[in-house]
């Protein structure tokens, strides 16, 4: 089978599917496109995510701590605690165990988090150190967000798309891009590691209204885009020139043959919002000094899912999608003229990141 998350399909007809019994405190469970899980508290609602780290070594703390967090902050709410397993294999020295612990406390203490249980192992059932990490946050009854997307909705970004990718790239494989990236393009690649929690403007546009947040991550930005779109039985249209993309991101998905809009993304929250709640979250937003912009809106379900890109009328320029489906449609062709590619966009498979030897 392919590395990384379970196809979509397969996940739903041999996992999710299988699960045969819910207890009726579990408002919102197990589905393709949530992610988290919230449960009746009585005056309070408790929200938990997991996530692992699989495809990273030199700064796995740090994102253990971040993934899941931001999970948290895509209901809206803060994260209050985090439990972590950490499995590492028999060549693990006392002092990596230490750097990973100081990295997942630093960032913990960063979000006010703490750092609640959890367990850790040595193990020669992996070969490189895994965490998973699973984080938990409580909101007021009826004040954790909720997944009700409707046609018409803005679609946003925060801060650049691929930020995860490309740190974990320029950090894991910096001897190999000397030479394609300049010393201060490789820094300023992995400082992107340092930016992916989505904490501030997750809780921040939860507390204006949104239809829906989801923690861009594998799959990237079209991945996140089809999820919400099947859990909320939806269509909707991505503009490609309006996509927030780092030079340093193009430089170095060009170098390895990479789709940037499909690389992890963690750092980068989507938000749906209705177009009046829109407009105030980015301008609480950009107060809050964090990058946003604008890069699509939902659409009825026949519309289908399409990120569409500007031509020269000629067909010259394509859209950076990655897929193999349908063809893609131009329309309004002409010669000379200007006109739209129009790419479907398929469910998502195997992150980008993995065809990085």
């Amino acid at each position: 089978m392919q590395i990384g998350k379970l196809d979509n399909e397969l996940l739903k007809s041999i996992v999710i599917d299988k699960i045969k019994y819910q207890r009726p405190e579990v408002l919102s469970g197990p589905e393709i496109g949530e992610d988290c899980a919230v449960l009746d508290f009585g005056s309070y609602e408790c929200v938990v995510s997991t996530d692992p780290i699989t495809a990273a070594i030199e700064m796995v703390g740090t994102l253990a701590i971040h993934v899941s967090c931001n999970d948290i902050a895509s209901n809206g709410i803060e994260p209050i605690g985090v439990l972590l397993t950490v499995l590492l294999p028999p060549e693990t020295s006392e002092i990596e165990i230490e750097k990973i612990m100081t990295q997942a406390a630093d960032a913990a203490a960063s979000l006010g988090v703490g750092i609640i249980g959890g367990h850790t192992e040595i193990t020669d059932a992996v070969t490189k150190p895994i965490i998973s990490s699973t984080a938990i946050g409580k909101g007021r009854a009826g004040h954790v967000c909720r997944t009700k997307v409707r046609p018409g909705d803005h679609i946003l970004v925060t801060k650049k798309l691929a930020m995860e990718g490309t740190g974990i790239i320029a950090a894991e494989h910096a001897d190999a891009l000397r030479g394609v990236l300049t010393e201060a393009e490789i820094a300023e690649a992995v400082s992107m590691l340092s930016e992916i929690s989505v904490v501030k403007e997750g809780v921040l546009a939860g507390s204006i209204g949104v239809s829906a947040m989801h923690d861009i991550t594998e799959g990237g930005v079209l991945g996140a885009t089809w999820e919400l779109c099947r859990l909320a039985d939806l269509g909707a249209e991505i503009r490609r020139d309006v996509l927030p993309l780092a030079a340093v991101t193009e430089k170095i998905c060009a170098h390895y043959g990479l789709d940037p809009l499909k690389l992890i993304s963690s750092g980068s929250m989507m938000i749906i919002a209705r177009p009046e709640a829109s407009a105030k979250i980015m301008t609480a937003l950009r107060d809050a000094r964090v990058d946003v912009a604008q890069i699509g809106s939902i659409r009825d379900k026949a519309d289908g899912i399409y990120l569409v890109s500007k031509t020269a009328g000629d067909g010259s320029e394509t859209a950076r999608d990655g897929s193999h489906g349908p063809a893609p449609i131009i329309e309004n062709e002409s010669a000379g003229i200007a006109s739209e590619l129009r790419v479907p966009v398929l469910p998502p498979g195997s992150d980008e990141i993995y065809k990085v030897k």
